[in-house]
């Protein structure tokens, strides 16, 4: 006898097949309560062609500008540049997950009913990551979110199921923050063929685009007049690489090409993974797959899949920050992690001469942070891996201490070895500045505007000035400072990573919150934890051990740039 989930994904597949889709090479299996549903291969699909998914059948903005019930109060929204294209495909699957009778209805129940992302976190879950980025982000995530739908969402989902005949049961904030992770876990940016978008276009010597109605058009793909611009608009303009309607951007434009934000159901069940088994692509003529408007999935493989072997996606080179805080799951050594070092824009005030430094600061574009890629460290004075590129020694800096007024001031030795971004140094260095070097700096650049200023220096002149008077040796010292207090605020909550590591090799997932304990879990010395804990742990783990590697080439850098003389 067929389980609820095989039921619901029998009814999914069947839906699929009415709209279009084509399972030509593979199926979609249950995996676990973890991971939900993938993709796996069915047969030897010779042109690689595993799924084909008509694009009619993705959730994207102008889908939403369309429909029945929701299309009118959304296009009027929209117009007036009170929500954007998220928005509004959140605000369509929160509808219709409570709508009596959605034809979405077999879609939306394979999808999952909670996430692993911090939103979902119990309270406990959420304690594991204080003292990182993430622990502030989510804090504050989930306040925007609940003042967004007390203060707007809840009234407006009321007003639109009244116009379809009301609910079987009232809305929550659990609904709005589940629509909310489905696109954010789920959502594709497509690139749409311009004439899937646009089906009718005449150019209009005002540069503005007119789109006529289709007087026959399909419940399927309604006209773009409708779809985008309302009933009583006719023209949308492009300014530049965007489409806008009355001001607001819908989408954005690259030649023939139109980059939108959607759901392609289907597709969107394939699962990440480093070595992704298979890509997505779009045919805009059906000459790849026969089938016009579509989209994709196409293998990669060299040799034809093992059975059980879950053919994977990749979503991009993600680190574990961004993977927990997006999808809800993390990779254990994540060779595409990273840590993110910021100096806070409100302390500027209580520095001294911060009037002068916030104008050089503006006048050099200051990066305030900068993500500090673990590959970095390939190529420091420490490596711990394997340099992906053997010539990085000879590896040319694009560094704007190469010039120099005095001809005093020197490329130092170390520089080919210095992991830290260029930009980021620069406004540590104009940060930390002393007063005599406050005055070089403004002596260097009446230099080279004159002292009645007849023009402003640039950018790459001011920061040239910066180098000049500072060297390397005050940024390094702030960078030092930095990191050990992101390493004190990351080990005070949850310890070393010694402790985390421990924690990891004791780590025994549950799904039973019963069994979640705070110390040994049984006689072996396991510990009972929720897969939400042991992500955390992952996570906060690694931003432990980048700390760590990152400050100890800062420092190793500090101490060559103060032993080179006539350097700092």
């Amino acid at each position: 006898m067929a389980t609820p989930v095989e039921e619901r994904l029998e009814q999914f597949i069947q839906w699929l097949q009415v709209n279009g889709a084509e399972l030509r090479g593979c199926k979609i299996k249950y995996c676990d309560s973890n991971r939900g549903c993938g993709l796996y291969p069915s047969n030897d699909a010779s042109d690689g062609i595993l799924f084909v998914v008509p694009l009619d059948l993705a959730i994207t903005p102008m889908r939403v500008l369309q429909d029945p019930l929701l299309g009118s109060e959304c296009r009027a929204m929209f117009a007036e540049g009170e929500v954007d294209d998220r928005f509004l495909m959140t605000l369509f699957l929160m509808v219709e997950r409570l709508r009596k009778n959605s034809s979405w209805k077999s879609y939306l129940d394979m999808l999952p009913t909670t996430f692993g992302n911090p939103l979902w976190f119990t309270a406990d879950e959420l304690l594991e990551l204080k003292g990182t980025t993430l622990y502030r982000a989510t804090e504050l995530q989930k306040k925007t979110l609940l003042n967004l739908y007390n203060g707007r969402v809840k009234d407006l989902v009321k007003k639109l199921l009244t116009l379809d005949g009301g609910s079987e049961r009232e809305s929550s904030f659990e609904d709005f923050l589940w629509a909310n992770s489905v696109f954010w876990t789920r959502a594709l940016n497509i690139p749409l063929p311009h004439s899937f978008v646009f089906p009718k276009i005449c150019e209009q010597p005002n540069s503005c685009l007119s789109i006529d109605k289709c007087s026959e058009a399909s419940t399927e793909h309604n006209s773009i007049n409708e779809v985008i611009n309302g009933k009583d608009m006719k023209e949308c303009q492009i300014m530049g690489n965007d489409v806008e309607v009355n001001g607001a951007e819908v989408i954005s434009v690259q030649k023939d090409t139109v980059w939108v934000e959607g759901l392609v159901p289907g597709i969107d069940f394939c699962n990440h993974d480093l070595k992704a088994a298979a890509t997505w692509e779009v045919d805009a003529t059906g000459s790849v797959t026969r089938v016009p408007f579509s989209m994709y999935l196409l293998s990669v493989e060299q040799s034809p899949f093992q059975i059980e072997k879950e053919i994977t996606i990749s979503y991009g080179n993600k680190g574990n920050e961004e993977l927990l805080y997006l999808y809800g799951f993390v990779i254990d050594n994540n060779p595409d992690d990273y840590l993110m070092v910021h100096y806070p824009v409100e302390a500027i005030k209580s520095i001294p001469f911060s009037d002068s430094k916030s104008q050089l600061l503006e006048a050099q574009k200051a990066e305030m942070r900068c993500l500090l890629h673990k590959s970095l460290l390939d190529h420091g004075f420490f490596p711990v891996g394997f340099p992906k590129d053997k010539c990085s020694a000879n590896k040319e800096v694009g560094r704007t201490c190469n010039y120099s007024w005095s001809g005093q001031r020197k490329t130092p030795s170390y520089v080919n070895t210095l992991v830290f971004p260029e930009d980021f140094l620069n406004t540590l260095r104009t940060i930390a500045m002393r007063e005599d070097e406050l005055f070089q700096v403004s002596s260097l650049l009446e230099e080279l505007v004159g002292t009645a200023g007849e023009r402003q220096p640039s950018d790459v002149e001011v920061r040239a000035a910066v180098w000049e008077a500072c060297g390397d040796s005050g940024a390094l010292q702030l960078l030092v400072d930095l990191l050990h207090v992101k390493m004190t605020d990351l080990e005070e909550y949850s310890g070393t990573e010694d402790c985390d590591t421990e924690l990891l090799e004791k780590a025994c997932i549950t799904n039973c919150p019963k069994e979640f304990k705070g110390d040994f879990g049984d006689k072996s010395g396991r510990i009972m934890m929720s897969r939400n804990t042991w992500s955390s742990i992952v996570y906060r783990r690694g931003q432990k051990q980048l700390t760590r590697l990152f400050l100890k080439e800062a420092e190793h850098a500090l101490q060559l740039s103060l032993s080179n003389t006539g350097l700092d």
